[in-house]
């Protein structure tokens, strides 16, 4: 895609910001130019990373998450306020490129499991077949009959004769396709979702890591019916097709050479005013930051992963700190910098119904599934927008997310009622808008507390 046509798919879901929309643009086609560039100067050309600047709820988020949506990059975002200076309890930065190589695993790992869908489905299918039918001697645990545990309640398989056999599973495929054994149930092996941690840290750290790379994976059976049990096999039987080395070696290749990394609140940590207390580690997480961002070798468990051109899109709103309160050696490796204004009346307006997923139609949708009709009118979504505009001048500039308080205030009733009888239809004009917030945004001491 060129600058100007991602430009114009952002343009679909973030209204306004269009200097900020060119700049990430330009960032995203120089990666897609630096790719046709002979090796030796392609290993050179480094991204120039993205400082953005401005108030919270204006697109600084949106605008990251859709550019990599977009072209299927790598992306994850995270809290600097999270990570603490080495030597201290929390959370250490290179985490964040770990949790990048896990994204980047697993959109690898989808991609290649719709490449064997065809494949995958025929092997579920049999798994099932076998499932139903009853599992082979060889699959059930040799100890079980010693030690009375993890035997099946199936029927033995080995009890029928090979043509009994035969024909038991050709029934049973005809009716499984038929869509007749839904509500059968089955005993389906499935891998625990917890693992060894230390929950008194309250986040993943780097020895938890650790323990769950050398610890092997747990499982339990789970009775299912054929239809919960499905989807489950279906990838259980795409990840033996997967060839999982080359997963990973795709993974690490994408996430070094296409990942985004979102940096959200770099402000939180630019050291203002005095030092020490609770700053002492301000300064200490930003120099951990430095090696990330300039370019070095993060250990994961697919790999070592090289972060030199890994795109970084940092963003504050810098009410207190400003920019220059960073490092200067931080500074110097985000060259880009723009500034994201407020949103104005229009701006609000436009949100509440031209993008793609608009929050109007949102609310349609959702009042819709109870058979209630919501027409909101062009007058209302136009006074929708001035109480939030008002409301961030008189309180806290919240940005857009104001919209989703006063229009979930509006349609709170509606919400309620439906799907009660005779409520079909709900029409919202300028006077419903009055009558819902007028009150409460009159009165700035109530309305800070409630809009």
């Amino acid at each position: 895609m060129t600058a100007a046509e991602i430009v114009r798919e952002l343009d679909r879901f973030v209204i306004g910001q269009e200097e900020a929309k060119r700049k990430v643009a330009i960032a995203l086609r120089n990666r897609e130019r630096r790719e046709r560039l002979q090796p030796g100067l392609r290993e050179e050309v480094t991204p120039k990373n993205i400082l953005m600047i401005g108030p919270t709820g204006v697109g600084k988020t949106e605008i990251a998450r859709r550019l990599a949506r977009l072209v299927g990059a790598p992306f994850t975002k995270v809290e600097v306020t999270r990570f603490t200076e080495v030597g201290y309890v929390g959370r250490d930065v290179e985490s964040i490129i770990r949790d990048l190589t896990e994204v980047a695993v697993r959109l690898v790992r989808e991609e290649m499991r719709r490449q064997i869908e065809p494949d995958a489905n025929l092997q579920a299918e049999e798994r099932l077949v076998e499932l139903l039918l009853g599992e082979p001697e060889e699959h059930q645990n040799p100890f079980a009959s010693i030690f009375g545990f993890g035997q099946s309640q199936q029927p033995k398989a080995e009890r029928m004769s090979d043509s009994e056999r035969r024909e038991k599973r050709r029934d049973l495929r005809e009716r499984l396709r038929k869509g007749e054994l839904e509500d059968e149930q089955v005993e389906v092996e499935v891998e625990d979702q917890t693992g060894p941690g230390m929950p008194f840290l309250g986040e993943q750290n780097q020895m938890q890591e650790m323990l769950q790379q050398m610890m092997p994976r747990r499982t339990h059976r789970r009775r299912l019916s054929v239809r919960e049990a499905r989807p489950i096999v279906r990838v259980q039987e795409a990840d033996r097709l997967i060839d999982q080395d080359k997963v990973a070696q795709e993974a690490v290749r994408r996430a070094e050479q296409s990942g985004i990394v979102f940096l959200d609140e770099i402000d939180k940590v630019a050291a203002h005013g005095a030092q020490g207390g609770p700053d002492v580690s301000r300064e200490g997480v930003q120099r951990d930051l430095l090696p990330i961002v300039e370019g070095t070798t993060v250990s994961t468990k697919y790999g070592p992963v090289r972060t030199e051109h890994i795109l970084f899109i940092a963003a504050g709103a810098f009410h207190i700190a400003s920019p220059q309160d960073l490092i200067p050696e931080l500074q110097g490796r985000f060259p880009i910098r723009v500034e994201l204004r407020s949103l104005g009346v229009e701006e609000m307006r436009r949100i509440l119904v031209e993008p793609e997923h608009a929050l109007v139609r949102q609310y349609a949708a959702l009042l819709e599934t109870d058979g209630v009709a919501l027409d909101v009118s062009d007058d209302a979504v136009l006074r929708i927008a001035e109480f939030a505009h008002r409301l961030n001048e008189e309180t806290e500039d919240i940005g857009a997310r104001r919209l989703h308080t006063l229009l979930e205030r509006c349609l709170e009733d509606a919400l309620y009622r439906a799907p009660e009888p005779g409520f079909t239809a709900l029409h919202v004009d300028r006077a419903y808008v009055e009558r819902a917030l007028g009150e409460v945004a009159a009165n700035p001491e109530l309305s800070r507390y409630i809009l």
